[in-house]
């Protein structure tokens, strides 16, 4: 195995058993019949934003995994600012949950998170066993990441409250296909207690 990156300065941690993903949470929400999602995105925010906070102060890795709009040329921090600055439907979404220095982040071309991407990689790199999955939408980009952590054998976590859809009726029923078919733990954020989801035969 090489040698890992000394030169992290102590803020990235170079081992994170559980890992929150973020999925396409950097997003403007500017396509038509947005209004359903837009209100959904705005409640999910703050429930989000709260697990975040507690993930690092527990020391998990938080890693945006945004998609690339099509765009070869993306660049993630473009979209940021694109995000923040602009007059975008997405705006107060990512007024709440703004990466910051310390968080990683991965640019997708398809539904997955793993798919042509560095996630595998980084999560090697982190020693990761147990992936809390979040963000827009559950029934494609969430249940598609899920599908591909499954069967790379992570443990997965979707909390129910920091996972939205077009519709709460999608949103329920991806979740409940991701509890069956996948085996993902969907209990709400709040339940989540991160230093026993770091232990890998832990229960619950």
């Amino acid at each position: 195995m090489p040698v890992r990156n000394q030169n992290l300065h102590g803020n990235v941690p170079d081992h994170s058993p559980v890992a929150l993903l973020l999925i396409d949470v950097i997003n403007d929400l500017e396509f038509e019949g947005n209004n359903s999602l837009v209100r959904h995105a705005v409640k999910m925010a703050d429930k989000l934003a709260a697990l975040k906070a507690r993930a690092r102060r527990a020391g998990v890795a938080c890693i945006y995994v945004n998609d690339n709009f099509g765009k070869w040329q993306s660049d993630f921090q473009t979209q940021v600012r694109h995000c923040l600055n602009e007059n975008v439907a997405g705006r107060i979404l990512a007024e709440k949950l703004k990466p910051e220095p310390e968080d990683y982040f991965v640019l997708k071309p398809k539904h997955s998170g793993f798919f042509s991407t560095t996630l595998d990689t980084v999560l090697r790199y982190l020693e990761t066993h147990t992936l809390i999955l979040t963000g827009i939408a559950g029934d494609r980009c969430v249940l598609f990441t899920a599908n591909d952590a499954y069967l790379r054998d992570f443990r997965i976590f979707i909390p129910s409250d920091c996972v939205i859809s077009n519709t709460a009726r999608q949103n329920l029923d991806a979740l409940k296909l991701m509890e069956r078919v996948l085996k993902a733990d969907i209990r709400p954020s709040a339940k989540l207690n991160f230093s026993r989801l770091a232990k890998r035969q832990a229960k619950s």
